[in-house]
């Protein structure tokens, strides 16, 4: 009885974590921090609520929408039906980045957001044929940028990453190797943009 207890608890706390680290809602404190300690707080309002509206608002939308029609799970379990919500997600990246370009956004804003837009890129065409963590390596990017900006203390971020993936495979939604692979291509696909990307943006 206790076991089962346990079990179900394991399951609530889980879902939990699977539901707070959405990539496009770990996208928010991500572009908060780096905003406010870049421009100050009065400065970034602007360029934090475009980061919102195009990193998290409206990829979250587009996918709830998409998920209402198809009659389909959150999680957006079936990896065959993840092509358009990702489709859809590509293209906000990549107008949110002209957008902050435009309007003279820190460079690192601006080139975290091309990131998303290019890991997006290459998960939607990993998803073709495997079903690679979303979940892990959005938060494993995320992790990336914060290292990038404050060093050593950025780590801090990333301790959530082994939570994360504990939380997708214990729910069944991906296999052991699916989540570190989502861990390991967002830390170093999203370090090695964000050195190369900065400089030119």
């Amino acid at each position: 009885m206790e076991n089962q207890q346990d079990q179900k608890s394991e399951q609530r706390f889980a879902k939990f974590i699977s539901t707070i680290t959405q990539p496009p809602l770990v996208s928010i404190p991500t572009f908060a921090i780096i905003n406010y300690f870049l421009l100050g707080f009065n400065n970034s309002i602007l360029v934090t609520l475009i980061c919102f509206i195009f990193g998290a608002f409206l990829p979250v939308l587009t996918s709830l929408t998409l998920i209402k029609k198809m009659k389909i799970d959150l999680d957006i379990t079936d990896r065959s039906k993840r092509t358009l919500p990702l489709i859809l997600a590509v293209c906000s990246y990549i107008i949110g980045f002209f957008v902050l370009y435009a309007l003279s956004a820190p460079a690192l804003t601006s080139a975290l957001m091309f990131v998303y837009f290019s890991n997006t890129v290459l998960i939607l065409l990993i998803n073709f044929s495997w079903k690679i963590s979303i979940h892990a390596m959005g938060v494993a990017g995320p992790t990336a940028a914060l290292i990038y900006l404050f060093g050593i203390p950025g780590v801090i971020f990333g301790l959530i990453i082994p939570l994360v993936m504990w939380s997708r495979v214990k729910l069944g939604k991906h296999t052991p190797y699916q989540v570190l692979a989502g861990a390991v291509l967002g830390l170093v696909l999203t370090g090695v943009q964000l050195y190369y990307i900065v400089p030119w943006v």
